[in-house]
């Protein structure tokens, strides 16, 4: 899954494949709706999602949420709240999927700068010099470095499907974690770098799921909940992730599990709207906020061939406490801004198209004081798209 930016989803086209068609819905609104095969032992595995085309390299990428096919993207016009800094400076391709090392200094990220599959690349924070860490045929996406800051964890379909995959920051050949027939995406480092949280996609159940494996023992791993985009905190057993609503527009929402001794206790919604997507959470260094993206989805005709496609999609980077209190904007555009990584500098990272390509930027979070509420594009100060609460959901403690 990655979107209008970041692999946040960059929509994969029409009618490529069941799993296709479910990261589609999934990422808009949370919605898999799959044709079941008459027998069950039957049916096949499906391929693996079809990337998206990207304007400038006709790029493919694991797709999340975002645009939908065949769309420009959007023009941004930023009126941040407040200073945003570049960090990236490619014109061509696109540089997503940031992350950043537990001190500070470096950054990985997905980048299309040099082919139209994505590799990744290292740098430091300030610096303009770009270090290729992976050049194979096939993408490498959604890094997350070690919290020694020695490695670093992606996803990668180069073994047929979405695997996750380890490789070092020195040197070394990427080593395959995880093997099974599924899709393996987005994974996150537990605080002690002994674990891996990460999402498949259940063909059989038709649904995105968390799950946990341990770096020595990679066949011993365990489900959790249900969602996408888990984050696990850098202070404790809480990992944060994406979740759809099962009624009204079914746009995800912002959820925390806890996990006692290993076992996951009953999930708790953070945030929320009736009106938007609240995606990818991340945390802050301490664990006492969290950085997440909303997104609005634009209607689409019935006909695409009737004239161009609108803008699938806005988004902008807020921030609230770990109890879901405190809702504040960082940024405030008409274009898109998605994929947040807090780092240990107090700033929240980012990719956006201010520069007219796909780039890291950063905005500082401590510069917005001001508690706010995310509103809808045709919403008004006094008309809130949806309040911010945190809600501890009966029924399942596993998070289904």
């Amino acid at each position: 899954m990655g979107m209008p930016i970041n692999t946040r989803a960059r929509m994969v086209r029409r009618g490529r494949g069941a799993v296709c068609a479910a990261i589609i819905t999934t990422c808009l609104v949370g919605c898999t709706c799959f044709e079941k095969a008459k027998e069950e032992s039957e049916r096949p595995l499906p391929p693996p999602p079809t990337e998206p085309a990207m304007p400038a390299a006709q790029d493919a990428q694991i797709t999340l949420f975002g645009e939908l096919p065949e769309l420009a993207r959007l023009p941004f016009h930023p009126r941040a709240n407040a200073p945003m800094k570049q960090h990236s400076f490619t014109a061509e391709g696109a540089d997503f999927d940031v992350d950043v090392s537990p001190d500070g200094k470096n950054l990985v990220f997905a980048s299309t700068r040099h082919s139209t599959q994505a590799d990744l690349y290292m740098k430091t924070v300030d610096g303009v010099a770009v270090t290729q860490l992976t050049s194979d045929p096939a993408p490498d996406v959604q890094p997350c470095f070690s919290p020694d800051g020695k490695s670093i964890v992606f996803a990668s379909n180069r073994s047929g499907n979405w695997d996750l995959w380890l490789i070092g920051t020195d040197n070394g050949q990427a080593t395959q974690l995880t093997r099974s027939p599924w899709h393996e995406i987005h994974p996150s480092f537990s605080p002690d770098g002994r674990q891996v949280v990460y999402c498949m996609f259940n063909v059989r159940a038709e649904q995105w799921e968390l799950w946990i494996l341990q770096l020595d023992r990679p066949d011993a791993r365990r489900m959790i909940g249900v969602g996408l985009f888990p984050r696990w905190s850098p202070k404790g057993d809480s990992i944060l992730y994406q979740r759809a609503r099962q009624r009204g527009g079914r746009w995800f929402s912002i959820w925390r599990i806890d996990l006692q001794d290993g076992e996951p206790r009953f999930p708790i919604e953070l945030a929320a709207s009736s009106q938007m997507a609240f995606i990818q959470p991340t945390w802050s260094p301490d664990g006492d906020w969290v950085a997440y993206g909303t997104a609005l989805p634009q209607p689409v005709p019935a006909d695409p061939a009737a004239g161009p496609l609108p803008p699938a999609s806005r988004g902008d980077i807020w921030i609230m406490r770990a109890d879901g209190t405190g809702p504040r904007q960082l940024t405030d555009g008409q274009g898109a801004h998605f994929g947040p990584c807090w780092a240990a500098d107090g700033r929240v990272y980012f990719t956006s198209r201010q520069s007219g390509s796909e780039n890291i930027w950063s905005v500082l979070a401590e510069a917005v004081a001001m508690p706010q509420t995310p509103l809808a594009a045709d919403d008004s100060a006094a008309a809130p798209a949806g309040a911010h609460s945190a809600v501890v959901p009966a029924g399942n403690p596993r998070g289904g």
